[in-house]
């Protein structure tokens, strides 16, 4: 009688814990303990953004003063979007009444009023507070009171001569387009798992990455106080030792040297998953550069072509990992998984992120959130180096 037939498999599931993050749920609640860019800086104009971050629609805009709001889209009237609103000095003024509120969510005018609205200082926008820095606009979507210091970090601090610091908001990294339709935790776990390197991207697809990152390394896996460290090595012809440090680290941070290893040092660029929400993600990114969109060279390329070039025949012949990760399904199947000894890395992940799930539970700060400068600078291992 034949046996392990698909017939009789029960539904999947998955561990909701860890991927879903709307408001009030575990992972949800997490997530809004940290800052997350929601949009470049020149994203925050005269005229209104939509945004979506963590499963909440918003409205990003930027007032005749040069000060970035981001407000909840419905006004706090009657309901009309302001995404239709026109910005001003003080703010943003709703389509339907012209009601006017400032960046954070005071109501400064009514003008169907009597006096402009003598009981407006009583109404309040729901709004998010938001930081600039790298070129990003960051957003804090937690409670106010728990609100911690946006972070700097070394790699995006210190500059070489010709240097300087520029953003992306194309998902580098993702090996696709520039929202991809699954859960943000397939993109974030593929950061500690450095397997797949040479099997995806070194002979499954052709070698897309230079010839260091295409054997097989030596690897150790190690939990860090922002979450888990691979160190990977591997053996040149010239008897040295390329040594690579990849980290993933609170919140969602992708801190990832280029696998084009063009230069060795410190990790060059930083990504942030964005979970849009519990189907979809998109990656900022900062990184030190000396020309302006110098951050592209870090796409991958298949068979020569981006991956916006593919047929479809060819996205089969040379899957990446939007392919992998998307085809994973919209939240991947953990009930279906089978781990094998090198998926050390993930399990460390997860268990990491389940510590600071029961961390924020237990009414503590999780790790990686500072409230003095000391601790909100930040220094990673992440690097391409030869010994």
């Amino acid at each position: 009688m034949d046996t392990g037939t698909a017939y009789g498999l029960p539904a999947p599931t998955w561990k909701k814990e860890l991927t879903e993050v709307g408001p009030g749920t575990p992972m949800g609640e997490l997530l809004r303990r940290y800052w997350h860019p929601v949009g470049l800086a020149a994203d925050a104009g005269s005229i209104p953004r939509k945004v979506r971050a963590l499963g909440e629609d918003l409205v990003l805009f930027r007032d005749g003063l040069g000060r970035a709001g981001l407000v909840y889209p419905h006004c706090a009237h009657r309901g009309a979007s302001l995404y239709y609103g026109k910005t001003e000095a003080q703010g943003i003024r709703c389509c339907y009444h012209g009601w006017l509120f400032d960046t954070e969510g005071h109501c400064l005018e009514q003008p169907c009023e009597a006096g402009g609205g003598p009981r407006r200082d009583k109404v309040r926008q729901p709004w998010y507070p938001v930081k600039e820095r790298y070129g990003l606009v960051y957003a804090y979507m937690g409670p106010p009171e728990k609100k911690p210091l946006l972070p700097r970090y070394e790699c995006l601090e210190v500059l070489a001569e010709g240097e300087f610091i520029d953003a992306d908001d194309s998902s580098i990294g993702s090996g696709g387009a520039v929202i991809a339709p699954c859960n943000w935790l397939q993109h974030y776990e593929n950061v500690v798992d450095p397997f797949h390197v040479p099997i995806l991207h070194g002979s499954f697809s052709g070698a897309q990455f230079t010839s260091q990152m295409a054997s097989m390394p030596q690897v150790q896996f190690s939990t860090t106080a922002l979450g888990v460290k691979v160190t990977s090595q591997r053996m040149m012809e010239d008897g040295r030792i390329f040594h690579r440090v990849t980290e993933a680290a609170v919140p969602t941070l992708r801190v990832v040297p280029n696998p084009r290893v063009g230069t060795y040092g410190m990790v060059e660029s930083i990504g942030w998953v964005l979970p849009i929400d519990d189907t979809s993600y998109r990656i900022y990114t900062a990184g030190r550069v000396t020309e302006k969109g110098g951050l592209t060279k870090f796409r991958s390329r298949f068979n020569g072509k981006s991956w916006a070039e593919l047929t479809e025949e060819e996205h089969q012949r040379y899957p990446g990992d939007y392919e992998t990760q998307v085809s994973q399904g919209p939240i991947a199947h953990h009930s279906e998984e089978h781990f094998a000894t090198s998926d050390k890395g993930i399990a460390l992940l997860r268990r990491f992120l389940e510590q600071q799930l029961k961390a924020v539970a237990a009414g503590a700060d999780p790790a990686g959130t500072a409230f003095g400068e000391e601790a909100a600078y930040v220094r990673f291992e992440a690097g391409n180096f030869l010994i």
